[in-house]
């Protein structure tokens, strides 16, 4: 009897450690499947976080590339503003020089060419001798000069009956000359 007892004490046991390993390794592959699913999970929302990643170093890099060409853009407007101002300025310090003295008799001279000389007067920046010297003549036919404060350099030629007047003073040629400088490609 005690060897039935023994016999069944043994195959208790066996089937115990039978049932117990079986469990065990249904316990395994259940964890198993559960790590490759986490792995696999890992390993999806990795690509997406990578792909997401790629996506936006992406646009930062277009982003970065246009912002790069409008600052160049603006750069290379910015000198041309420059240069133009420049221009403009040696022009019209040219003109001042240029419009004084005997050249600005001879240019009065020739806006009054074929004109009824004592219809018009002239508006200078200062009434000098040399100016009066060099349209003697004209003064004597009756044209009036007179200083203003409107013209620097230059003159401007007005109708005594205010009926209008042709500006030849720096500005007004800095003015009509300067768009040939502006349309320069610089």
């Amino acid at each position: 009897m005690e060897l039935q007892i023994n016999d069944l004490v043994t195959s208790i046991r066996k089937e115990g450690v039978d049932a117990a390993k079986a469990e065990a390794e249904s316990i395994l592959a259940e964890a198993r499947k559960k790590a490759e699913a986490i792995i696999s999970d890992a390993k999806v929302q990795a690509q997406n976080e990578k792909a997401a990643a790629e996506k936006e170093i992406g646009i930062m890099k277009e982003s970065a590339s246009v912002s790069a060409e409008q600052a160049k853009r603006d750069a290379v407007l910015a000198f041309k503003t420059e240069i133009q101002k420049e221009f403009e300025r040696i022009l019209k310090n040219d003109i001042q020089k240029e419009l004084s003295g005997a050249a600005l008799g001879k240019l009065i001279r020739a806006a009054l060419a074929d004109e009824d000389i004592a219809s018009y007067k002239v508006e200078v920046s200062e009434v000098n001798d040399a100016l009066k010297a060099e349209l003697a003549e004209e003064l004597k036919k009756g044209l009036e000069i007179k200083p203003t404060k409107g013209v620097k350099a230059g003159f401007r030629l007005a109708a005594k009956d205010g009926s209008g007047y042709f500006d030849c003073s720096d500005e007004a040629i800095a003015e009509i000359i300067m768009p040939y400088f502006r349309d320069l490609d610089i």
